[in-house]
């Protein structure tokens, strides 16, 4: 078993990242992977379409309980 890049993790949640010391290191070694995978284009989410846009949009429309403008 390989050991954890903690100076590659380092550089990147603290330098890249810029994240403060309290946060990097609370953050845990799945959620600092997956920052990277979003970074760098390496995960499966893509980008919304417009179709999907428009469901999102129908789903949760603008306005109050009445269906007013807020």
């Amino acid at each position: 078993m390989s050991r954890f890049p903690w100076q590659e993790a380092m550089r990147f949640g603290l330098g890249t990242l810029r994240l403060p010391p309290t946060a990097f290191w609370a953050m845990t070694p799945r959620e600092l992977a997956a920052a990277h995978a979003g970074l760098t284009g390496r995960g499966t989410a893509k980008p919304l379409d417009r179709a999907g846009f428009e469901r999102l949009m129908a789903a949760h429309p603008d306005g109050g309980e009445n269906g007013r403008r807020v």
